[in-house]
């Protein structure tokens, strides 16, 4: 069995044995794949230096967080482009709008993020979106920016079944993580009417962490509960499940 997180933080953690105990526990639980962004210039290195420790395990992709667009935005931008030069990645990400936090700079995420849409197109490579209390604004630039090169996933999907067949039709997977294992949280409703075949996993380690650890740090091998919520609501087995969305992983990042 292989399962593919397509969104993790794991790099987070510094500690070289603890980072090793976080990596051979995805192992065990059949996590071989995880999909690492980073959030702005400064964890670039934290991104690279997990790749380079576990080649055939960790990819990287690149791009601006949201919340880090600050009033420095476009130095940042110009910083990831250079990295973007350099390295080999499979995703622009994560980028997006989120106004959950701050919204002062609500135009420059706007425009960092039809930037960077625009360096994936060039590249060829689909784009990470994150997204928190800006549906509408994030779905308004897609509609825009929507064209036979414009691909990748909605990281962290938590919305209604009308939004999740929207960003469906534009051609995008939905990432599912933690929030369908959550009693009340109403995501295992809709992902249970959703085609496993527009379904990708995640965990968004460390946040985000899925029942039976919800209120403790997540990490890549709870990515495990993840895939057997989404195996109850489908009726069909994990190993299933795991074969399905890991599959999806690979069309979407060609590898």
């Amino acid at each position: 069995m292989v399962l593919t997180d397509t969104h993790t933080h794991q790099y987070y953690e510094t500690d070289p044995v603890k980072k090793a105990g976080l990596m051979q526990r995805c192992l065990d639980n059949g996590i071989s794949r995880l999909f690492l962004p980073n959030v702005d210039s400064g964890s670039i290195a934290q991104v690279m230096d997990m790749v380079n420790t576990y080649p055939e395990h960790c990819f990287p992709m690149l791009g601006l967080h949201p919340c880090d667009v600050k009033a420095n935005w476009e130095q940042e931008l110009e910083t990831i482009y250079a990295a973007l030069q350099q390295t080999q990645v499979y995703a622009v990400g994560e980028i997006g709008i989120d106004l959950y936090w701050d919204k002062t700079f609500i135009a420059e995420q706007q425009q960092a993020f039809k930037q960077q849409i625009g360096w994936a197109k060039a590249a060829g490579l689909p784009i990470n979106i994150h997204c928190r209390n800006a549906f509408d604004e994030v779905y308004a630039i897609l509609q825009q920016e929507h064209d036979e090169f414009l691909r990748g996933i909605f990281h962290c999907f938590s919305g209604t079944l009308e939004q999740a067949n929207q960003i469906i039709e534009l051609g995008f997977m939905l990432g599912i993580g933690g929030v369908v294992t959550y009693k009340n949280g109403g995501l295992d409703k809709v992902v249970e009417q959703i085609d496993l075949k527009h379904i990708v996993l995640e965990t968004d380690s460390p946040y985000l962490t899925p029942v039976p650890y919800r209120g403790k740090p997540n990490e890549s091998s709870y990515l495990v509960y993840v895939a057997q919520k989404v195996a109850d609501l489908h009726q069909i087995s994990l190993e299933e499940v795991a074969r399905i969305t890991t599959e999806n992983s690979k069309i979407i990042f060609g590898v």
